[in-house]
């Protein structure tokens, strides 16, 4: 079968094993479709679709590579590769191979049915059916409520700007060892503005979205209405610790970066906030005296992501030779301990923890169910003083030993008096740790799907609640709008 004129991908894979000679070979062979919307000041002003191809051949050398015994790898990355051109990319990551030195992380490839912790039944077509494509269609229905409440937004004085996205990528791995794995992911996303007629006020929301069937474009700019009515009055407030409330996308921002920092290898080496003085790392400490849980599970209800391995390139705790490994569900964190880091079977290896790949989603909730968690207003009601932020943005990291962080708040900082939101006021400069974040968490709320704002291009799938915060640091004020 070929699609656009090419070869399709699943024949793109067994040419470029059938042309290896190095002793094993890994594939991964990509295609991406992407259809989108954007508007600004109430008007549509752009659509699209687009497509793409990548192939990643990944050559393993073990005929004792440079002048030591092991395997070594070489790693070539194509976009738009030729039928004429598989073989040369080949080549290219078996000179690579043959010309770099051992890998630390060399290991024996997933081998077809080898038995996993896990098992692989992804539900989706199999590998020989035809790649996923988006289409503009996908967007048909939501393109009509826009339309509805971008003329609302006009005629209230409103000025909406912002996008929908909504991306379809096939993903079909093989390798020497037997293993033909295939995955479709769907990614969606709205991120909406909504600023005043004199363009003085403004905020944002934004959710994540497999197929647009889920998103009230109505509600959101609902939302909006509201708190730019909250930002009419506003405050000036000097920097200092307050309680604040942190919305869940401000939360998924946070958390995913921690996510991201919890790697078994370096932790294991003492170089990150969950090393243990001393050796080893601090898996089964206590982080939060709340009983929450972070977790990742590729099955989890919309939030599906791939079910195995798909490693590029390795790094501290992934590895090329971990490809097509099976994923299942995780704990990161359980009943506020630390239960698991980032780890490949090498990593792993090395700290002496359990093998736990990273997986492409994030949950964060009150265990075991968060049944009868607050809503974020029931939460605004409840508090006597403090601050209710929209979103975080310019997140940077100032300290891996605490993983302190800092970066800015941005479309709407309010000021929460007696249960009501009473005002807007100014923007910080923050400076917190997500990590001892945890240990200050005061309230949890009801956990629903979210979109991280600052990480929402890397990282989609997350669903979190709203949390009170005990003295979140504003370290500074800022002049940022």
């Amino acid at each position: 079968m070929t699609t656009g004129g090419g070869p399709s991908p699943q024949e793109t894979v067994e040419r470029a094993l059938a042309a290896a000679k190095s002793g094993d070979c890994v594939v991964i062979a990509e295609e991406t479709s992407t259809a989108n919307l954007r508007w600004a000041g109430n008007t549509l002003t752009t659509n699209g679709v687009a497509g793409s191809r990548q192939l990643t051949v990944i050559a393993i050398d073990r005929r004792g590579a440079g002048s030591g015994p092991g395997a070594a790898t070489g790693v070539v990355s194509r976009a738009g590769v030729r039928p004429d051109q598989i073989e040369d990319v080949v080549r290219e990551a078996e000179h690579a191979a043959a010309e770099a030195t051992p890998a630390e992380d060399a290991g024996e490839l997933i081998g077809a049915g080898e038995p996993g912790p896990f098992g692989i039944n992804d539900g989706g077509p199999g590998w020989d059916g035809h790649p996923g494509r988006t289409e503009i269609g996908v967007l048909r229905d939501f393109a009509a409520a826009l339309g509805q409440t971008l003329r609302a937004a006009e005629g209230a004085s409103r000025k909406l700007y912002g996008f929908a996205e909504h991306q379809l990528q096939s993903t079909f791995l093989g390798t020497s060892a037997g293993l033909r794995l295939r995955h479709d992911q769907p990614t969606g996303r709205v991120e909406l503005n909504a600023k005043s007629a004199d363009m003085a006020r403004s905020a944002w929301t934004g959710v994540s979205t497999r197929d647009f069937t889920d998103v009230d474009i109505a509600g959101l700019d609902a939302g909006l209405t509201e708190r730019l009515g909250w930002a009419e009055r506003t405050v000036a407030l000097p920097a200092g610790r307050y309680e604040t409330l942190l919305p869940p996308t401000a939360v998924s921002d946070l958390l995913v970066y921690m996510y991201w920092s919890a790697g078994a290898k370096e932790a294991a080496e003492g170089r990150t906030v969950f090393s243990k003085p001393g050796g080893g790392t601090r898996i089964g400490e206590q982080l939060s005296s709340q009983p929450v849980t972070l977790s990742s599970d590729p099955r989890a209800a919309g939030l599906q992501s791939t079910p195995f391995v798909v490693a590029h390139a390795s790094g501290p705790d992934s590895s090329v030779f971990d490809n097509g490994l099976p994923l299942g569900p995780t704990s990161w964190i359980r009943d506020g301990s630390l239960a698991a880091l980032i780890s490949s079977r090498h990593s792993a290896a090395i700290a002496g923890v359990p093998v736990t790949p990273a997986i492409d989603n994030l949950t964060f909730a009150v265990h075991p169910s968060g049944a009868g968690a607050p809503s974020l207003e029931q939460m605004i009601a409840s508090t006597g003083r403090g601050l209710l932020l929209t979103c975080l943005w310019y997140i940077r990291e100032v300290d891996p030993q605490t993983l302190l962080l800092t970066g800015l708040t941005r479309d709407g900082v309010y000021l929460v008096e007696n249960g009501e939101v009473t005002a807007a006021v100014n923007n910080f400069r923050f400076n917190e740790s997500p990590v001892g974040m945890l240990g200050r968490l005061l309230e949890v709320g009801a956990t629903v799907p979210t979109l991280p704002r600052e990480w929402g291009d890397y990282f989609n799938r997350a669903a979190m609640p709203p949390v009170r915060v005990e003295g979140f640091n504003m370290s500074s004020v800022s002049q940022a709008s």
